[in-house]
Formats: structure tokens, C-alpha cells, sequence
């Protein structure tokens, strides 16, 4: 006699592949912003750093579509260039606490004894700090830049994912499948890497997508207020930071760009992790 042992699913095959017509205009969206991210030294239209003192604040026309700012600098070409900045940071920020919380959480949420308990008191320890401020504690220690917030938001994000991860583990720990698997004598790290991991992906990515949104927004108010990327590098929150003065004298574009780009990027991640938490909780037709 032949035993076959039928597995869940992942949450996109069972609750259907496709996004709304709004999840995949968010989808193209960031896909287009991503494009033009990694592209930016083949499509931008002009060195990002270039200084030119005729064309002050000029505003959009056939030179500079989007026109310039304080020093003449193209603003679609530090847009372009910025979104490799302002990009980055979020994505290692979300592999690393995915892949890190992922690991964590399994341990968590599959032991029984005192593991599971002190790294639950380390999950509740880590929330009790928001993101920005660990990665200001981060910045003082070791400076400004892009490292030190990326470690500082990783560790500080871990969390989310991990307590995550725990809980489902726990309700997967209790399935037919997985008794089966032990029963026949499967050993424990084979199941849960094997069987136990593939099945909580979906719903992980989903909350990961989500981090991604705000990870990007942290990081651009810290450039923002001087504790991220440093001028002349191109990056969204500094170039806000960079048009302050613009703004006093009436000039709203050069700040205006950035924010925009950085609003809708943030809403459109955000569109997508939602869809995708809703069609793998079963909330979608």
C-alpha cells in the first residue's frame, strides 16, 4: 500500500494568481520605478552632479522636464539616480529581516521548551524600540551613511517577520501533514525546511512587501534631517533636504519631485502587500 500525503497549497495558487486591475497598475508602477533606478546612468538625461548656475530653478521645459534645482542640477536625472539610494536600503532591509526573522521565528514557533520562550521575550524586547530610533542610536555610534540604518532597521524589523513566522509555524506544527511526516520518521529539520517552510512564503512575503514601504519612507526622513545619505550623493530624502532653502523663496518643484516620487512609490508597495495579504488570508474572490 502506497501512502500519499497531500500538502497545502501556497497561498497564491489557492486563492488565485492575479491582483486587481489597482494591484497590477501599483505592480507596473514600481516595476517602472525600479527600471529607471537601475538604468538611471544609461537613461538619465544629464550627469546627476552637474552643476550649471545659468538654469537656477528653472522650471519644466524641453532642457530639464522636470526643470532644476538650487544649483542647476537636472531634477529627473537625481530622481533617476536617487532611486538607486533610496532603493537599496529598503530591499536589504527586507532581505535580511525576512531571511533572519524566517529563521527565528521557525526556531520560536517550533520548540517547546525554553528556546521558544526567551526568543519570544527577545521579539517583545526588540518592539518595545521603533526603527528610526535604533537607527539614530546606530547613526551616533557609527556615523552617518547608509550602513549603520540598514543594520540598525534590519535588526529593528526582524521582529514583525519572526513573530510572524512563529505563529504560523505553531498552527502548522498541529497539521495532519506534518504528524504524518514525523510519524514515518522524517527528521525534524526536514520538515521544517522542507514541508513547514515552503507553505508560510507566501504569507512572510506578503508582510515583508509591506515592510518594504516603510522602510523607504524611514530612510528618506533620515536623509531628510541629515542623518542618512550625504549631499552631493543623489537620494529622494536628500534632496528634499537640499530644497529648504528653495522652498523659502517660493520654489516648490525641487522638493515637490522627491515627496512625490517617494508618496506614491511607498502607496503603490503598499497596494501590493495588501492585495497580497488579502488573496492568501482568502479575502479575495
Amino acid at each position: 500500500m502506497t501512502l500519499t500525503l497531500r500538502l497545502p497549497q501556497a497561498g497564491l495558487s489557492r486563492y488565485g494568481r492575479y491582483l486587481s486591475p489597482l494591484g497590477w497598475a501599483a505592480a507596473v508602477f514600481a516595476a517602472l520605478v525600479v527600471l529607471l533606478a537601475v538604468f538611471a546612468p544609461v537613461l538619465a538625461p544629464y550627469d546627476p552632479d552637474y552643476v550649471d548656475l545659468n538654469n537656477v530653478l528653472a522650471g519644466p521645459g524641453a532642457g530639464h522636464l522636470l526643470g532644476t534645482d538650487a544649483l542647476g542640477r537636472d531634477l529627473l536625472s537625481r530622481l533617476m539616480h536617487g532611486g538607486r539610494t533610496a532603493l537599496l536600503g529598503p530591499t536589504l532591509v527586507m532581505i535580511g529581516s525576512t531571511v533572519l526573522g524566517l529563521l527565528l521565528g521557525l526556531a520560536a514557533g517550533w520548540s517547546r521548551g525554553w528556546l521558544g520562550k526567551l526568543l519570544s521575550r527577545v521579539f517583545d524586547l526588540l518592539f518595545a524600540f521603533p526603527a528610526l530610533l535604533l537607527a539614530m542610536l546606530a547613526i551616533a555610534l557609527f556615523g552617518k551613511g547608509l550602513t549603520a540604518p540598514i543594520i540598525a532597521m534590519t535588526i529593528a524589523y526582524i521582529p514583525y517577520v519572526a513573530r510572524l513566522t512563529q505563529s504560523l509555524v505553531t498552527a502548522e506544527r498541529s497539521r495532519p501533514y506534518v504528524q504524518a511526516y514525523q510519524v514515518l520518521g522524517f527528521r525534524t529539520p526536514w520538515v521544517v525546511l522542507g514541508r513547514v517552510l515552503p507553505n508560510l512564503i507566501p504569507t512572510v512575503g506578503a508582510q515583508s512587501t509591506l515592510n518594504f514601504g516603510y522602510v523607504l519612507a524611514d530612510l528618506a526622513a533620515l536623509s531628510f534631517i541629515g542623518l542618512g545619505i550625504q549631499p552631493p550623493t543623489s537620494d529622494w530624502g536628500a534632496m528634499i533636504e537640499e530644497s529648504r532653502g528653495a522652498l523659502l523663496g517660493g520654489h516648490l518643484l525641487p522638493a515637490f519631485w522627491p515627496a512625490l516620487v517617494i508618496v506614491l512609490v511607498v502607496v503603490a508597495v503598499n497596494i501590493i502587500g495588501e492585495e497580497l495579504s488579502d488573496r492568501i488570508g482568502g479575502k479575495l474572490a
